[in-house]
C-alpha cells in the first residue's frame, strides 16, 4: 500500500481556478467561492493539491481493522479489513487547512463502492466540553458501481469517539479537516475508490446524485 507522505507535509493548496487557498492561511473568501456553482476540492489528477492524507485506524483505541490508501490513475483506493473485536474502523484524513464553504449546501463524491456504509467527516475548532469534536454523515455505496454521492451538510452531526452529542452546530464557514471512514459495524474487507471532492450548491446542476 502507499508510503505515508503526511509526516513531511508542512503545506498545501486549495485551487479553484483563479482561487488559491494556502496552508495555514486565511479561510476562503465566500464572495471568491462562487456561489451557485460546484467548488472542485481534489480530483487526484497530477494537477491535483495534495491534501496531505494519511490513516487512522482503530488500533489507537486497541482495535484490529486494516485499512491504507494509494493514488492511481486519478483515483484515490481505500481498502482495507475492518474487525469489530476492537473499534471496528479505519479511516483517511486530510491535514488541517481553512475553508469557508458557506456559499455551498454539501459535500459531492464521485465513487465506486462494494455495498458497504462509509461515512464522511468533516471537522472544525469547535469543542465538546474541552475536547475537539468532528461531525459525520453516513452514505451508502453499490457494490462495483460508480455514483455520485450529494452530502447535504444538514446531514452531519456532532460526535466524539463515535458517541453523536447535541451540539455544537456544524459551522461550514469554518471547515478545517476533511476524512474519510467506515464504521458500519461489519467485519470483512472493504474497498472505495474516490474520483473527486468538490462542494456542491443546491440550484447547480448535478447529474446521478443520491
Amino acid at each position: 500500500m502507499s508510503i505515508n507522505r503526511a509526516a513531511n507535509l508542512t503545506s498545501f493548496a486549495l485551487v479553484c481556478g483563479l482561487l488559491l487557498l494556502t496552508f495555514p492561511g486565511p479561510p476562503l473568501d465566500a464572495a471568491e467561492s462562487d456561489p451557485g456553482r460546484e467548488l472542485m476540492l481534489t480530483d487526484f489528477s497530477s494537477d491535483s493539491p495534495d491534501l496531505g492524507w494519511y490513516v487512522q485506524n482503530d488500533n489507537v483505541m486497541g482495535g484490529r481493522s486494516e485499512g491504507d490508501f494509494e493514488e492511481v490513475k486519478d483515483e484515490l483506493v481505500f481498502a482495507g479489513s475492518t474487525n469489530t473485536n476492537g473499534g471496528g474502523f479505519s479511516s483517511i484524513r486530510t491535514q488541517p487547512f481553512k475553508l469557508d464553504l458557506s456559499e455551498h449546501d454539501g459535500i459531492q463524491l464521485r465513487v465506486k463502492g462494494d455495498g458497504r456504509r462509509y461515512t464522511w467527516q468533516l471537522q472544525t475548532d469547535a469543542l465538546y466540553r474541552s475536547r475537539r469534536i468532528s461531525y459525520w454523515a453516513d452514505f451508502e455505496t453499490v457494490d462495483g458501481e460508480w455514483s455520485t454521492v450529494n452530502i447535504p451538510f444538514t446531514k452531519f452531526y456532532p460526535q466524539f469517539r463515535g458517541f453523536k452529542l447535541d451540539g455544537p452546530e456544524l459551522d461550514i464557514s469554518q471547515i478545517t479537516e476533511l476524512g474519510l471512514y467506515i464504521y458500519d459495524k461489519k467485519d470483512g474487507p472493504f474497498e472505495l475508490r474516490l474520483d473527486s471532492i468538490s462542494a456542491y450548491s443546491a440550484d447547480a446542476p448535478s447529474a446521478n446524485s443520491d
